[in-house]
């Protein structure tokens, strides 16, 4: 009991000396907690300007392209593969027999998500030279038939890409 009566005077005397200062900690620590939450539109407004929209995950590619682990090689024998398909269907000489002074044609391909693909012819803006709606049937009627492709992949989903390939049709 006789200890209880020191303790408690001083108790309150500590107490109302750091009164003010345990008042300040309180309000203090109060702005701890009170932290603003990012809305779904702020985080997924930062999420998109974060995302490289002109590159992919996965190249576009061909089953004999699989097997290859590092991403620019597979690009690389992607291409060389889907050009040297393209060079042989084309290599049946009607547009070389049409046109004997064209060697080279630009050839967009277009591989959407569901594994189709599509070609057009590419010429310079002042070519009047060529019959484009010409070279474009033959496009169609030729290119046609090609090994199963998989669609470029970005973020596990499966997105249209587009790509020009230069296709020699005459080799010398």
């Amino acid at each position: 009991m006789y200890f209880y009566k020191i303790l408690v005077p001083f108790k309150n005397k500590t107490l109302k000396q750091y009164y003010l200062f345990l008042v300040f900690i309180f309000f203090n620590s109060c702005q701890y907690f009170d932290k603003q939450i990012p809305s779904e539109k702020e985080l997924l407004q930062k999420e998109l300007k974060s995302i490289n929209w002109k590159e992919v995950d996965e190249y576009p590619s061909v089953v004999d392209c699989e097997k290859i682990d590092n991403k620019a090689q597979r690009q690389q024998c992607f291409f060389e593969v889907l050009t040297q398909l393209i060079q042989e269907k084309l290599s049946v000489d009607t547009l070389s027999v049409l046109y004997p002074e064209l060697d080279t044609i630009e050839v967009k391909v277009t591989v959407f998500p569901n594994a189709t693909m599509q070609f057009e012819p590419q010429f310079p803006k002042d070519s009047v030279a060529y019959d484009k709606i010409k070279i474009d049937s033959i496009l169609k009627v030729r290119l046609v038939d090609f090994p199963k492709i998989n669609p470029a992949i970005k973020r596990g989903i499966p997105v249209k890409t587009q790509f020009i390939l230069p296709v020699i049709l005459k080799v010398e």
